[in-house]
């Protein structure tokens, strides 16, 4: 790296970060602190990105396989030449491969469709061999019967179907990806009697109509698949809500909760020889019509097709998975945790998902070891985890979670996820609002890769129009590792990174190359989210109070509640917050307070057995809104918070309880989830008070 690159995380540093308090940090803490940051910034460097990437990315490293193994080898190598105490954890779970994959067209001209991506002259990686077209825990099958277009596959979209006395039931369905999470596609699928579910990428969502395709541009080419889970729960489905550890007890994979239907993912040249013969009723509106050169038609009528999937059964459909751990125990409250992860598996290559998250980890890890190794080792443990498995369903991290549940209870300050993080060069992030102080703070001192001016900076020239507001940090939905920790612990949880464009999302086309050219050009993304993560971890770390902001957490809650208030369902049913508002607002009145007594302890120099009271106090103040059976028929959502979407997948639902009651038309059960959420707000509060009372 050139002398003033090496320089600018300093000038950073001591022109920005100098300006800004650090919440948590007493005047001389602060000092030591943003010395130690503006070493921490050195570190994570594009080149060693570039190697991590290369490297990780080399071979496609599905979970279970030879090659996933080779990636936990390389991950442990790395941090143990950082200096952290590693270790690894397996676990056996149930995630079969398909032994056999036919979809062929019958009628109207009998034709077997190449699932699989060619290789590309432009790509060296693409020449290996691909991992097979699939959809991971789909059900066997063999069906052969008419194609019917259902749009994207939703609810709404099989309503629109019946209106027409168009009739899915034994048919093959043909869907394209967008709105939802394939899982729920699945479903609606099977729900609604389909015998088998066909997904595929059509190029107005993922494709030519965005963008040139790969290679000549950063879009979904016409054979590039999307592969995926359509798993709709989290960890190994053998094992719901306990560990799948060699002694387990096993549900028997005949009775699981997953699909039960075939479903195949496409590329959009092979939907096209579908679509385009299909006769039959026209489209029910014209948001059906796609981005192929031909109009659509509902079918029913013109395609008959072939779908046959054959899975591994017996003992070859079990694999044992691997997390990986490095450890920097804490110098002066070891037994607090700081945890940060990222999922090592793909679907291929991976090196958008997620290689660039674990290099954010190792670059982040680097940084630390260094920092210890010249004799400043955090005040609270950090762990630098990798998981196994999340592209089956959150399996790694949802196992761990299992595990270690009562200690990440007691002891888990905080978990930073790291997925699809240096995709592109615009700033996003999620969390628990309690924590999205942290990151635009962070944001303030990091260099916005290929530019220089700080992140923050460059983030909020992303607003739109007219908006002076500050930059805008979403909630945590699902979808992701932060699952096992946020929505079923209630541990807080913040996930950031850098994304952009791009169509080569769970595919063979995922590769070094496609990062190097569009993803992420030198791998400048890759470094500057290792420096964010090095820094987060710092102000969890090494704070002496948590720097948790239960007011600002309340100003969201107040948000989510009078947009809920306004909402279409809510009005229909009469529904009143009134107790759940007030409720916030003691907790908007106990976080401001709390942040009051907390700069006045730390001014006067508060011990450390009154710090380790009040922290020990912050860590179960989220806790508090966690119902430990879990929302009605989701048991291992228990965060009253925020949920995924359970007729999405992907997008979040604030107050889940509330929102699903109402959406079920159970006015009677949405009142009680509202008086319940109260309360559990109101106990929030008291521990706010609590820890504020240990200050004082």
């Amino acid at each position: 790296m050139r002398r003033s690159a090496l320089l600018l995380p300093l000038l950073f540093a001591s022109r920005v970060g100098a300006q800004t308090p650090l919440p948590g940090f007493s005047d001389a803490a602060a000092a030591s602190e943003r010395a130690l940051e503006a070493q921490l910034l050195r570190v994570p460097d594009s080149a060693q990105a570039r190697i991590d990437v290369r490297t990780l990315s080399a071979v496609p490293h599905v979970a279970g396989t030879p090659a996933q193994q080779a990636t936990a080898a390389y991950v442990l190598r790395e941090m143990r030449a950082a200096g952290l105490d590693t270790s690894r954890m397996n676990f056996r779970v149930w995630i079969p491969y398909p032994d056999s994959t036919i979809v062929e067209i019958v009628t109207p001209v009998r034709k077997r469709l190449a699932l699989e991506e060619p290789p590309l002259a432009e790509d060296s990686t693409t020449r290996q061999r691909p991992w097979p077209a699939m959809n991971g825990t789909a059900g066997s099958g063999d069906v052969t019967a008419p194609v019917v277009y259902v749009n994207y596959g939703l609810a709404e979209d099989y309503a629109a179907l019946d209106s027409m006395h168009v009739d899915v039931r034994g048919k093959i369905v043909l869907a394209r990806y967008g709105r939802s999470f394939r899982g729920i596609k699945a479903r609606e699928a099977e729900r609604n009697g389909a015998a088998a579910l066909l997904l595929y990428s059509d190029p107005q969502d993922d494709g030519y109509v965005r963008g040139d395709v790969y290679p000549v541009g950063p879009m979904r080419n016409p054979d590039g698949v999307q592969r995926g889970s359509v798993f709709n729960g989290d960890g190994d489905p053998t094992t719901p809500g306990w560990p799948s550890t060699a002694d387990a007890r096993r549900l028997p994979p005949d009775s699981l909760n997953v699909s039960h239907i075939p479903v195949v993912p496409l590329g959009y040249r092979n939907a096209a020889l579908l679509l385009e013969p299909m006769r039959g009723p026209g489209l029910p509106a014209q948001g059906w019509q796609g981005g192929l050169p031909f109009r659509y038609h509902v079918g029913g009528e013109g395609v008959t097709a072939r779908v046959a999937l054959w899975h591994q059964s017996g003992d070859r459909a079990w694999k044992t998975i691997t997390n990986t751990y490095g450890v920097l125990r804490g110098s002066r409250w070891p037994d607090e945790i700081v945890i940060i992860g990222a999922h090592r598996d793909a679907w291929g290559p991976g090196a958008r998902d997620n290689v660039g998250g674990v290099t954010s980890v190792l670059g982040a890890a680097r940084a630390w070891g260094r920092a210890a190794r010249a004799g400043h080792r955090p005040l609270r443990t950090i762990v630098f985890a990798t998981w196994d498995a999340e592209e089956w369903g959150l399996v790694g991290s949802t196992e761990y979670a299992e595990l270690m549940q009562d200690t990440l209870r007691a002891r888990a300050v905080a978990y930073v996820n790291q997925d699809d993080a240096a995709d592109g060069r615009r700033f996003g992030a999620g969390g628990t609002a309690s924590l999205h102080g942290v990151v635009r703070d962070v944001s303030k001192v990091v260099e916005q890769p290929g530019d220089t001016v700080p992140i923050y900076v460059a983030w909020k020239r992303q607003r739109a129009p007219g908006d002076t507001g500050d930059v805008k940090l979403g909630d945590l939905g699902g979808g992701s590792d932060f699952g096992g920790f946020y929505n079923f612990l209630g541990i807080p949880a913040i996930d950031y990174g850098f994304g952009g464009g791009g169509g080569t999302y769970h595919s063979a086309y995922d590769t070094y190359t496609f990062q190097d050219r569009f993803g992420d050009p030198g791998f400048l993304s890759a470094a500057a989210v290792g420096r964010v993560s090095a820094l987060v971890l710092a102000r969890l770390a090494n704070s002496e109070i948590v720097p948790f902001d239960d007011a600002e957490l309340a100003g969201r809650l107040a948000s989510l509640s009078a947009e809920l208030a306004r909402s279409p369902a809510a009005k229909k049913a009469g529904l009143r917050l009134d107790s759940l508002d007030a409720a916030i607002a003691v907790l908007r009145a106990s976080g401001a307070a709390f942040n009051s007594a907390r700069d006045s302890a730390l001014a006067r120099g508060a011990s450390g057995a009154v710090l380790a009271r009040a922290n020990a106090l912050l860590r179960g103040v989220e806790q508090e809104m966690v119902r430990p059976t879990g929302l009605v028929g989701r048991p291992r959502m228990r965060n009253l918070v925020i949920a995924s979407d359970r007729d999405n997948g992907y997008s979040d639902m604030p107050f889940p309880g509330i929102g699903e009651a109402l959406r079920d038309g159970d006015v009677p059960r949405a009142e009680r989830e509202a008086a319940e959420l109260a309360t559990r707000v109101r106990a929030a509060a008291a521990r706010v008070d609590r820890a504020a009372a240990a200050l004082r």
